[in-house]
């Protein structure tokens, strides 16, 4: 008989590629996690996963089975959530991925008072700016900058006009001066961001349909948007950021719009699921409660 502890644990390894991952995750021994799977495959009478000391990968058989495993669980979620009482049927554990910056800054607010509304809820919030893999990493959601071309999750709206602004402190526009010009810009101490590797010192700005890529000189970098939201904050240079992100600051004079005649790139913000049967009552209550902030930051955003 099969046993449903097994069955997680499989669906978790599968993605982990890890016994050990997988263990640590369920706060269990990695000799636990071989020993459910090895239960299972007795079960199942074939090998799920082919094993060295190095590497962890699934069978043939074990590949063919995994999504049958994974529907049986989903099935088994939304039977739990279908015989909860109506009063109080936000219950559970939400694993949030969100950016560092915008979680810190913008999305933690409402997290808190969505709790404190719902609180049988438990929130479980994963801070990075590495784009989470909805499918493999252990979430039911994330938030996620840009446009969806991927339609093999679904994509639900939350800002989608928000764009890229140049900002600076009033300090450091008082020490070096404000740029007037796309040229002038490029001249000054920018604060440029890293992901994976790759530098964004090319900043998009638009002004009456065309198009401008501004090769920016960079004075401090960092891999962590958060950080560089800082160093604008205390003077240390010019940056380019989500409107979502220094929205706060720029309406309390922490920070200023440079160039405010220009366009920065579009930046739409979404909030990611793996698939729509996990579109339950309590994602779709988040999304509308993070939606409603996001519409009121929207309607701050200067126009040009």
């Amino acid at each position: 008989m099969l046993r449903l502890e097994d069955l997680t644990l499989f669906v978790r390894a599968a993605a982990l590629n890890s016994f050990s991952d997988t263990a640590r995750e369920a706060g269990l021994q990695p000799a636990q996690v071989s020993t459910a799977i090895k239960r299972l495959e007795q079960t199942l009478n074939i090998r799920l996963f082919a094993r060295s000391t190095r590497s962890l990968r699934l069978t043939p058989e074990g590949e063919t089975w995994l999504p049958y495993a994974i529907s049986a669980l989903q099935t088994l979620e939304a039977g739990f959530e279908q015989i909860q009482p109506a009063s109080d049927e936000v219950r559970g554990v939400l694993q949030i991925a969100v950016p560092s910056d915008l979680g810190r800054n913008m999305l933690l607010t409402v997290f808190q008072a969505f709790r404190r509304e719902h609180p049988a809820l438990h929130l479980k919030i994963l801070f990075s700016d590495q784009v989470t893999d909805v499918f493999k990493d252990p979430v039911d959601i994330a938030f996620r900058y840009g446009n969806n071309d991927d339609a093999s999750f679904v994509a639900l709206p939350l800002a989608p006009l928000n764009r890229r602004v140049v900002v600076a402190a009033p300090a450091y526009l008082e020490r070096f001066g404000e740029p007037k010009s796309i040229s002038e810009l490029a001249q000054h101490d920018a604060l440029t961001y890293a992901l994976r590797g790759r530098v964004y010192d090319k900043w998009i700005l638009s002004l009456d349909g065309d198009t401008h890529h501004v090769a920016v000189k960079s004075a401090m970098m960092s891999d962590d948007a958060e950080v560089i939201r800082r160093l604008a904050i205390a003077g240390e240079g010019i940056a380019y950021k989500s409107w979502l992100d220094v929205s706060a600051d720029v309406n309390e004079g922490r920070l200023k719009i440079i160039l405010p005649q220009y366009q920065g790139d579009s930046v739409p913000l979404n909030m990611i699921c793996p698939h729509r049967k996990q579109l339950s009552t309590t994602v779709r209550l988040l999304h509308e409660a993070v939606k409603q902030r996001c519409d009121v930051l929207q309607a701050l955003l200067p126009v040009n």
